[in-house]
């Protein structure tokens, strides 16, 4: 069901008829799902939907691409090979370096691309931060599917069409930025802010009373500080009551979401997205435990980083992702550079769909004394810390054949506590949450480290010779 036929069939209810605009809004803002049967349907009947959609895209990827004709002929595999859900193993990877390498190649859209470039309504890029920018191509049905998805994921979150939403993404080609259509679809107001600045969106939240906001985890904090210093207060000001964040794990991040709620007085959801299929791919629900994946859209495998071997449902490894309806570009058994664990346990809000937990990217975790650390695991303790502001700065280098990590942060206005002081207390919390001390933690005064950013936040600076990543 389409977002449009939904709200047609919300309003064709016998108990709507003869209702008054208000009466309807009240009405459907009871409606706990936004399509009951997709996400409470049994899973066999999932899977059984998902096997119908592999064997189809299976084909028409086969069919209509060059790069997946050649790959499945090398590989000795074929669509017909697909019985079972399992059966997807059998096929040939292909990530982010696959992209790279067919793009442009036999037209601008590239070797994965499986239809004409007339079919093609709508691309997106890659922001490009590890090589060149990729596209992703999106037929008119492929972009309908994509914004039907994102109004699920907002009524998730608890909008509904009495909802002011200010949409904080940038819209420069980046895939998150059409996802404000799945809120108007919804019903919502909407507002699209983009990538305004600090003071001008701190003006339209205090103008416009938004209620709902997304942006990332790392501008949601600033954006809160700046209020604050500002004269605002976002609890008593402003009438946001619903963040919603993506683009860094900060949202995944217990210490992190509860220091976010504590500062605006909101409820905090993270979403989950990939520029290689479309904006938000996983969304939390109420229970926020771990993120619902769009299954319906997407078939999700964990494999071993290293080996490429399938592991078992909940085990930690990279997510590997196969497209099931998007025909502009399928995607069959892409590595995503995540790391994370998918759970198909039943979720307390009735929702069947399995539930993604995203630690971090591969590229980024580095090991120190035989432990893998991911920049999450540092960010949890710094944002669960009282006298030091939440920033934090990570450098990873070589010494003595080995690699070792320093911390930065920042020391809030008002504490008494020596640097040492500061220092010794986070370098004591890093040590039992990672089992692995910082070689160093460096304390800056507020405001001291370079790392607040309108959008994502660079807190990694890599400075070995020789990565190991």
């Amino acid at each position: 069901m389409t977002a449009a036929s939904n709200t047609a069939e919300i309003l064709k209810h016998p108990e709507l008829e003869d209702a008054s605009n208000d009466q309807v809004i009240k009405k459907t803002s009871y409606r706990k799902y936004w399509d009951e049967h997709l996400e409470t349907m049994p899973r066999a009947e999932l899977e059984r939907n998902q096997l119908r959609d592999l064997k189809e895209i299976t084909a028409f990827a086969y069919e209509h691409s060059p790069y997946y004709r050649r790959t499945f002929d090398a590989a000795g595999v074929k669509p017909s090979d697909i019985r079972t859900l399992s059966d997807i193993q059998k096929f040939p990877f292909i990530n982010k370096q696959t992209e790279r390498e067919t793009q442009g190649k036999g037209s601008m859209l590239g070797e994965l691309c499986c239809v004409p470039e007339e079919d093609v309504v709508f691309i997106s890029t890659s922001s490009g931060s590890t090589g060149v920018p990729t596209i992703s191509p999106f037929t008119a049905q492929d972009f309908k599917e994509f914004q039907e998805t994102e109004s699920r994921w907002f009524w998730q979150v608890g909008m509904r069409p009495n909802s002011r939403y200010l949409h904080a993404l940038n819209f420069s080609l980046y895939v998150g930025g059409p996802d404000v259509i799945g809120a108007q679809n919804l019903g919502a107001l909407s507002i699209w802010g983009g990538t305004l600045p600090s003071e001008r969106l701190l003006w339209v939240l205090k103008t416009y009373q938004p209620t709902h906001i997304w942006t990332s985890p790392s501008y949601a904090w600033q954006l809160g500080e700046k209020a604050l210093k500002q004269g605002i207060d976002p609890k008593k000001d402003l009438a946001i009551n619903t963040i919603i964040v993506a683009g860094e794990p900060g949202g995944s991040i217990q210490a992190t979401r509860e220091a976010i709620e504590n500062l605006w007085g909101a409820k905090v959801y993270d979403f989950y997205g990939l520029s290689d299929i479309f904006g938000a791919c996983a969304a939390m629900c109420e229970a926020r435990d771990g993120l619902h994946i769009a299954e319906n859209h997407i078939l999700v495998e964990t494999v071993d980083p290293k080996t490429g071997a399938v592991l078992p449902p909940g085990s930690v490894g990279e997510l590997v992702f196969t497209t099931l309806r998007k025909h502009a570009r399928p995607l069959i058994r892409f590595r995503s550079g995540d790391i994370g664990s998918i759970d198909y346990t039943p979720c307390k809000c009735g929702r069947t769909s399995g539930r993604i937990r995203v630690l971090g990217r591969k590229d980024e975790m580095f090991i120190v004394s035989a432990v893998n650390v991911f920049p999450s695991d540092v960010e949890a303790v710094v944002r669960s810390l009282h006298g030091i502001t939440g920033e934090y700065l990570i450098r990873i280098f070589d010494s003595d054949f080995t690699s070792h990590y320093a911390v930065e942060v920042e020391k809030s206005q008002g504490n008494p506590a020596t640097d040492e002081q500061v220092a010794a207390e986070v370098s004591k919390h890093l040590k039992a949450r990672l089992g692995v001390k910082p070689a160093q933690v460096i304390v800056h005064p507020d405001g001291g480290l370079n790392t607040r950013s309108e959008h994502k936040s660079k807190r990694v600076i890599d400075e070995r010779k020789h990565s190991l990543l």
